[in-house]
């Protein structure tokens, strides 16, 4: 028999399957003689268990032998058997965040079947135009619509420039300024957490992603997140959040924390660099040379954008500098990864 489950930061009452963000994308995927599972979402991932939330609340799922956790990520939907909550199968994801680990060339699930990627950022030294480049490619590669939050803006003398500087970065990026120990901060980004919707959160330590997952799901959390400062001279946080997880939203939705991460390798990502560098990308097929590397050949559309004032050069360097990487990263053997589906 199922054990219940007493770790899990929000224990939850019961819920209806649309409002955990089932969707008919997960219901088509049940073959016919899988009607009698039921579908439960993986609410947070441990070294030997998984525990999911279900119509009836929280659950230990129960796994089969050599079940290795590491293949599920926080948001990812599961079927499983409803009384023994003995675990089935993973459904295929609508969309998956992945980063790769230093000193790996595997892709590792940070969290999946996430709506909105919540980019999160100080108007301070921790703001790099760089960085937040490589989660925009990570948000697009894997289909999530990404969002550039800029916190401690009450700080900052001139919040329009680091709004300006991030909203340069992708067409059509929603840059929002938010105090994420502020309520109004939960009204602010009401429209990316309704019902059954599910955002994710990354950023460096200490810019306030865990403060802003408090504030998200209201005081009645049962056991809020840990917060911490950050260091004077460098604007750099201290690790608070260790592992992923998901809380529920007092709107309605859901918002799964991460872990800081100063450093993000891009790989598998050519599709997300692509849609992030659109400028780029659009000029290319203009160029004399289908090869054309966009370095010094003649004829080359893109050296002449930058020539007459058109391209930043600055963003070409960038986006060089994150396509070789990603050539180096992606396993040859890893073949072609296609964008996921993010329509609802």
């Amino acid at each position: 028999m199922c054990r219940p489950v007493t770790d899990h930061p929000d224990l939850l009452p019961p819920a209806t399957l649309a409002s955990l963000g089932w969707l008919d994308f997960f219901e088509e995927q049940r073959a016919s003689n899988e009607s009698n599972l039921a579908p439960m979402r993986i609410a947070m991932v441990h070294r030997s268990r998984l525990t999911g939330l279900s119509e009836t609340g929280p659950v230990e799922l129960t796994l089969p032998v050599h079940t290795n956790t590491g293949d599920f990520a926080v948001g990812d939907w599961v079927l499983a058997h409803p009384q023994t909550r003995m675990l089935h199968r993973r459904l295929n994801r609508r969309t998956v965040l992945e980063r790769r680990l230093e000193g790996s060339r595997t892709l590792q699930p940070a969290a999946a079947n996430v709506d909105t990627l919540f980019i999160v950022t100080s108007c301070n030294a921790d703001f790099n135009q760089a960085r937040l480049e490589r989660y925009l490619a990570l948000a697009n590669q894997g289909g999530a619509n990404p969002v550039i939050l800029l916190t401690k803006a009450d700080m900052a003398a001139d919040v329009g420039a680091y709004r300006r500087q991030a909203a340069e970065l992708q067409r059509g990026l929603d840059v929002v300024p938010v105090n994420p120990r502020l309520p109004a901060a939960a009204c602010t980004l009401a429209s990316w957490c309704g019902v059954g919707q599910t955002v994710a959160l990354v950023g460096s330590s200490g810019v306030g992603k865990s403060t802003l997952v408090n504030t998200l799901a209201g005081p009645g959390q049962a056991l809020p997140q840990e917060t911490g400062g950050i260091r004077e001279h460098d604007a750099k946080g201290r690790h608070t959040t260790t592992s992923r997880s998901l809380h529920a939203i007092a709107g309605g939705g859901w918002v799964i924390d991460t872990p800081g991460m100063r450093t993000l390798h891009v790989s598998g990502a050519a599709e997300g660099i692509a849609t992030l560098f659109a400028e780029i990308t659009e000029l290319a097929p203009s160029c004399r040379f289908r090869d054309c590397t966009h370095a010094h050949e003649p004829g080359c559309a893109v050296q002449a954008a930058v020539a007459d004032g058109r391209l930043n050069p600055e963003r070409l360097i960038r986006w060089r500098k994150l396509l070789d990487e990603n050539h180096d990263n992606t396993s040859a053997s890893a073949g072609p990864r296609g964008r996921r589906s993010v329509s609802r």
